[in-house]
């Protein structure tokens, strides 16, 4: 049921990593806000740790404009508060002491007199967005991520301008695998989702595609390279995602962050196989981890619309009472739902997804057998 209580104050918060297209959310929200509704606007600063801490600022016409194409988020963030699991300090032993502050949160926001939140992050913010519905507050959610892994979304802004940085490397790193007639491996983001991998390999035509969703065959790997070499392919490109891991192994874990809400950092599988791949063929191998430079930047085209585009929505949803919701595409069209449907979800690729169809049809390698296995 609408909330149909007029709302006078909002707030405005970026949560998770960075992503292209944060500031085009931003302003769009607040111009949005300002010139339609004449709601006013604050910033909310470094995600739910500005919510913790009581960190706030008026946003105003002035602070909204000239940021369309500027990378990251002027509200900065945070992928480390989670106002219902923070870390408060350490104990004898050195060991992270948690609590529960989401009443804390609240009070701030009651405090500065917001009527809710438009709260633009991933799984995990809206994770930590939920916790404080359950407390009380008030919020719409702006779908953000470049791994497109949110649940009933078709796509998150952010995506488009990742893949279009790594569909760059791996045009760049073609024309040196070429040159120097070597297998070269290019790990992307994306952590359990393979979205980002498959799409920029399928864009620059990787020889093999590894995901999370299909574990691969070691000996599948290295036949395929070496077949190549024998029919006079001198190279191969193979597009990693960094969640990839063989069939009956696991991840490889660059690091943990014991105070993060998604503790485990994965990266450097691409190192892991381009040995093994030398070790088994005696194929020069290089391995490149593209890592941060996919999050950075300005955002493409397409991203800056979509964002305005989900910014705008969601200040209409709240305006119409219609809280605690995400703005979502699907069927190419803007709608909305619970956020609760959305948090700790992660959407990923599908055995029978079309996209994985046509690479298999064009001759791209998996990893896996032709039984499936």
């Amino acid at each position: 049921m609408a909330d149909t209580k007029p709302v006078q104050r909002i707030g405005i918060m970026t949560g998770g990593g960075d992503c292209p297209g944060l500031n085009a959310v931003i302003r769009a929200a607040t111009k949005t806000a300002i010139l339609q509704y004449g709601i006013e606007v604050w910033g909310i600063e470094d995600g739910f740790l500005g919510l913790i801490e009581d960190r706030m600022h008026p946003l105003d016409m002035s602070s909204a404009s000239n940021i369309l194409t500027l990378g990251g988020t002027i509200l900065g963030t945070s992928n480390k508060a989670n106002p219902a699991r923070f870390r408060m300090g350490t104990d004898h032993r050195g060991e992270p002491v948690f609590e529960d502050v989401r009443d804390r949160a609240v009070a701030n926001v009651q405090r500065r007199g917001l009527d809710g939140i438009v709260c633009v992050g991933g799984d995990g913010t809206m994770s930590g967005a939920n916790g404080l519905i359950e407390k009380g507050l008030r919020f719409v959610g702006v779908p953000k991520t470049i791994d497109n892994d949110l649940m009933h979304t078709e796509v998150t802004f952010g995506f488009q301008t990742a893949v279009n940085v790594a569909t760059d490397a791996l045009d760049r790193i073609h024309t040196t695998a070429s040159s120097h007639h070597r297998v070269m491996l290019v790990e992307t983001m994306g952590r359990n989702a393979g979205w980002l991998t498959l799409h920029a390999g399928l864009a620059s035509g990787a020889d093999v595609i590894l995901i999370p969703e299909i574990p691969f065959h070691l000996d599948v790997v290295c036949d395929f390279c070496v077949g190549r070499s024998k029919r006079g392919k001198a190279f191969s490109m193979l597009a990693v995602g960094e969640g990839t891991k063989p069939v009956g192994g696991e991840v490889v874990v660059d690091r943990v962050v014991h105070d993060s809400p998604d503790p485990i950092r994965l990266g450097g599988v691409s190192q892991v196989l381009s040995q093994q791949i030398s070790d088994r063929t005696g194929l020069e191998t290089r391995a490149t981890i593209l890592g941060h430079v996919q999050r950075g930047g300005t955002p493409c085209p397409y991203d800056r619309v979509l964002a305005t585009q989900f910014g705008h929505a969601a200040i209409q949803l709240l305006v119409a009472g219609q809280w605690d919701r995400l703005v979502v595409v699907q069927r190419g069209r803007l709608c909305s739902v619970p956020i609760c449907e959305v948090a700790d979800r992660q959407r990923t690729i599908q055995p029978d997804d079309p996209l994985i169809a046509a690479a298999r049809a064009i001759g791209t390698c998996f990893g896996d057998k032709p039984d499936g296995n």
